[in-house]
């Protein structure tokens, strides 16, 4: 899907269900396309092992305090892992994963392959891609606004730009200007409390907002325009294959 950048912020939306891929897929998808994003559902690994996860991967998961969040980031890796060294044509233990001073997840040593992830519920997005590129994905429903209202500590006055942004739109209309905000603020490096109550300019850059089975709202942004998109679900990776 190939979409043209817009000069202006647009609610336009696209309505469409992924096509199902293997893993085994990911370097036909790699060579047709400048942006690929491969949505993964969490529960299909119920058992996940952080035992091909590196040191320095298992020292970052050791600082996370809940299950939940232990649990995405050992799948985030995993997958990442066997997606990138299908790219590379290399084995596991030649992929390994960091995050810069900023957040950014990268695959130490392919500078090459531009890494964005996002998660929402049970699911989880994960863009590999030839350009820099912001996603984000949230799941359509109403609890889903107020969560992030909560789940931010933010400045009253901050607060009241956000809430005032909550009542006076639907459910769909807040969640597109928030995934594109958000997909934004990854490609840019900045964090999402310092652009909060900064109006979007995505004037000059691809952006393209998809709904997904009508149940997940998916937001990209990049300053390569145009760019080749897909998005598809991934189906379940056996790591002990």
């Amino acid at each position: 899907m190939n979409n043209p950048s817009s000069q202006r912020l647009s609610m336009n939306i696209e309505h469409f269900t992924p096509s199902i891929v293997t893993a085994g897929q990911v370097s036909d998808l790699w060579e047709e396309n400048d942006v690929v994003i491969f949505i993964i559902e969490m529960k299909d690994y119920p058992l996940a092992d952080a035992d091909h996860l590196s040191e320095a991967e298992k020292m970052h998961l050791n600082m996370l305090r809940t299950e939940y969040f232990r649990h995405r980031f050992i799948i985030s890796r995993l997958v990442l892992k066997s997606l990138a060294a299908t790219i590379k044509e290399r084995s596991w233990s030649d992929i390994v994963t960091c995050k810069d001073e900023n957040g950014r997840v990268h695959v130490c040593g392919h500078n090459d392959l531009n890494v964005c992830i996002s998660y929402s519920e049970d699911i989880l997005a994960l863009a590999l891609s030839k350009i820099e590129v912001g996603i984000d994905i949230e799941v359509i429903r109403s609890r889903s606004v107020a969560s992030i209202s909560k789940s931010i500590d933010i400045p009253k006055s901050i607060d009241r730009t956000l809430s005032g942004i909550i009542s006076s739109a639907k459910v769909p209309d807040f969640l597109v200007m928030w995934t594109l905000k958000e997909a934004y603020c990854k490609l840019s490096n900045e964090t999402m409390f310092s652009s909060l109550a900064r109006k979007l300019d995505l004037a000059g850059l691809y952006h393209s907002s998809y709904c997904i089975k009508n149940t997940y709202l998916l937001a990209a942004v990049s300053g390569s325009h145009p760019c080749k998109v897909e998005i598809v679900f991934l189906q379940k990776i056996d790591f002990l294959s």
